[in-house]
């Protein structure tokens, strides 16, 4: 029988820096259509696996940098989570790839508001890999807000991780909501019209360049939490 550490083990063989396990009754409170289990029914628990973007890439001050190392993990991240449900059905443990960045099927235009087919950012929570910054952003222990996040979804009940609750953002910091030169941000979550409009643009032949990510860079928790 497969223990949550042996499946740790791996994620971490296949490429993942960190690795966590949500039970699905952490789930309650995703908006109906995002449920993991409105995704793949025969969902009982969430594996959700990181990888850190090289700490100095944000300071750069050309944006291409940045830009490409953040698709290079979204490519990782999806290669990890393909291979990680192979694995586990030599186990059979039966997995179901959660995409990184894109696909999804929910966008508002008029809004520039995306929704991906589970939240991330709230699975990360929820299987005790850090808590949700001001910024929105996952910050994990170690790594800080320097990680990008995948997941599978399995049919089989393994233990979950404890959620974290022994640190949060500092009481009063609102460096990252200050630092947002459009004001995207009101500590609990983001206007992403205002956000997708100010921080990416599409190149002439065709390719997203990231130009900000101010709200990342002037965390104090950028790097971890020391």
């Amino acid at each position: 029988m497969l223990t949550s550490e042996d499946l740790k083990s791996i994620a971490a063989r296949l490429g993942a820096d960190r690795c966590g396990i949500a039970g699905i009754d952490r789930f309650a409170a995703a908006p109906s259509g995002f449920h993991p289990a409105d995704v793949y029914s025969k969902c009982k628990s969430v594996v959700v696996f990181l990888k850190r973007m090289p700490p100095e890439v944000i300071l750069a001050e050309n944006p291409v940098p940045y830009s490409h190392a953040a698709y290079q993990l979204y490519a990782a991240l999806d290669q990890i989570g393909l291979n990680l449900c192979n694995e586990l059905e030599k186990h059979r443990i039966h997995g179901v790839p959660v995409p990184t960045d894109v696909p999804y099927l929910s966008w508002d235009e008029k809004q520039k508001r995306g929704m991906g087919i589970v939240s991330l950012r709230h699975a990360a929570v929820n299987a005790g890999l850090g808590i949700l910054g001001r910024n929105t952003l996952l910050i994990n222990r170690d790594f800080g807000n320097m990680v990008y996040i995948g997941a599978i979804l399995i049919d089989t009940e393994m233990q979950a991780d404890p959620v974290i609750d022994d640190f949060a953002c500092p009481p009063g910091c609102s460096l990252c909501i200050d630092a947002c030169p459009v004001q995207a941000l009101d500590g609990i979550t983001v206007d992403q019209k205002l956000c997708r409009e100010n921080s990416s643009f599409l190149h002439p032949r065709g390719w997203d360049i990231y130009t900000c990510n101010a709200c990342r860079r002037e965390c104090l928790y950028r790097n971890g939490v020391g």
